[in-house]
């Protein structure tokens, strides 16, 4: 398997609320989020105009490979063929060639559709991230790139589809199997963030990620979580109309991927408590 708040809210909400790259309304769009445009051209770097700060296109290329190249591993060690994703940075406005068109207001998000499999981000979200959830720092952003390069994970393995039919099913649980998609997302974050605690950088010689950042990455997790973003909004917590957990939920996850190292354990639809 595998949101909008009413009332005028401050931009950053609703991309929060946008953030699901192959499901929901907090770290992406799902191909159903917006209207397939006819004749739209997938952008497949910068947007002219765009100078995004060196340093942090060097990192997100860095954590790009390094997170790609984790789950590499774990598709060949199950005899499966990883077909990697690349990530396009935009300011403004962004075409897709799926998933219709976005602005910066839709937050990252990781497009599904079958000629796409890309992951877009306006670097300007991380400031948003840092100064209205109180998620700054490197590991906040990776946790970011991880959860979206999850999505295209259950793309590649065919759960983004399976969401889509239980949800044209079962309408009436579609936020629960958005929910459900999105924990997975952030389990397997977690899985790759216990990989990269075990390698170590060339020139220290120090773990890539200590302990200590994963703080980084839990504050980014809860601060995204479906119940904070409605309270941010001044609207009523509603737990009906969830599709990304709660801030307790999202951490929780994460936590079981950084914990176990081990994909296996992130099935989230299986859960009987999430």
């Amino acid at each position: 398997m595998g949101g909008g708040v009413g009332g005028i809210v401050v931009a950053v909400v609703l991309a929060l609320l946008g953030l699901n790259g192959g499901g929901g309304a907090a770290f992406n769009i799902d191909a159903a989020g917006f209207d397939s445009q006819a004749g739209a051209v997938p952008t497949d770097g910068p947007t002219d105009g765009v100078d995004p700060d060196a340093e942090t296109v060097e990192f997100m290329q860095a954590l790009m490979f390094d997170v790609q190249e984790t789950w590499d591993g774990y598709f060949t060690e199950a005899n499966l063929q990883y077909q990697p994703t690349e990530l396009v940075i935009f300011t403004g406005s962004v075409s897709t060639n799926g998933c219709g068109n976005a602005t910066s207001a839709t937050g990252p998000f990781y497009c599904p559709a079958p000629n796409d499999h890309l992951i877009y981000i306006d670097l300007d979200f991380f400031n948003d991230l840092s100064r209205n959830f109180g998620a700054p720092g490197d590991f906040a952003q990776s946790y970011v790139i991880a959860h979206e390069i999850a999505h295209h994970l259950q793309s590649l393995l065919g759960i983004s589809d399976s969401v889509r039919q239980a949800k044209a099913e079962d309408p009436a649980n579609s936020n629960e199997f958005s929910v459900r998609q999105e924990l997975q997302a952030d389990c397997l974050a977690g899985v790759w963030a216990n990989s990269a605690s075990k390698r170590l950088t060339r020139d220290t010689g120090q773990p890539i990620i200590e302990r200590g950042d994963i703080a980084e990455g839990l504050a980014a997790a809860a601060s995204v979580g479906d119940d904070r973003i409605q309270e941010s909004a001044g609207v009523e917590v509603n737990p009906h109309t969830w599709t990304h957990g709660s801030a307790k939920q999202r951490v929780d996850w994460f936590t079981i991927g950084f914990d176990t190292g081990d994909p296996e354990q992130c099935d989230s639809f299986a859960a009987e408590d999430l």
